[in-house]
C-alpha cells in the first residue's frame, strides 16, 4: 500500500506542477476600471461601461440605452493622447430603443472622459451631461 500511496502522490504534484506551470493558469487578470451610469439631462440616454488594458494600450466599452425612442443617444468619448497630450473626441450613438454596444480602442492616454447626450444621426444636438473622467494615468 506504501507504494502505490507514493505513486498517487508523485502523480498528483506532477499534475500540479503541470498544471501551475501552463501560460493559462500563470497569466494575471487584466486591469479593469468600471464606470457607471451617466445620463443626459432629460434622463432619456444612459451610458455604463469599463475601461481595460488591451494589447495596444487602453480599449473603453460599454453599452449605450435609448430609452426614448425618438432621436439618438450619443456617448461621447474624449482622451488626451500620451505621444502628443491633444485631446481626441469619439462619438458613438444609437437610434433604436434599447441598449447598444459600443467598443473604442484608444492605445496609449493619459486621461479618458466621457458625456452623455441627445441628438440626432449626425450629431449631438444637446441635453448634454457633464464630463466625467472615468481614468487617468496614475491616479
Amino acid at each position: 500500500m506504501r507504494i502505490g500511496a507514493r505513486v498517487l502522490i508523485g502523480m498528483t504534484a506532477a499534475t500540479t506542477l503541470a498544471l501551475s506551470c501552463s501560460p493559462a493558469a500563470s497569466a494575471e487578470p487584466a486591469t479593469v476600471w468600471k464606470w457607471g451610469a451617466l445620463h443626459s439631462t432629460d434622463g432619456w440616454a444612459t451610458a455604463w461601461g469599463k475601461v481595460s488594458v488591451g494589447q495596444s494600450g487602453l480599449v473603453v466599452s460599454g453599452n449605450l440605452d435609448d430609452s426614448y425612442g425618438k432621436g439618438c443617444s450619443w456617448a461621447l468619448i474624449r482622451y488626451q493622447n500620451a505621444r502628443n497630450g491633444r485631446w481626441r473626441t469619439h462619438g458613438v450613438y444609437n437610434c433604436v430603443t434599447g441598449t447598444g454596444t459600443f467598443r473604442k480602442d484608444l492605445g496609449g492616454v493619459l486621461q479618458i472622459r466621457v458625456k452623455v447626450c441627445r441628438g440626432t444621426a449626425k450629431r449631438p444636438v444637446g441635453k448634454c451631461s457633464r464630463w466625467k473622467t472615468v481614468y487617468t494615468q496614475g491616479g
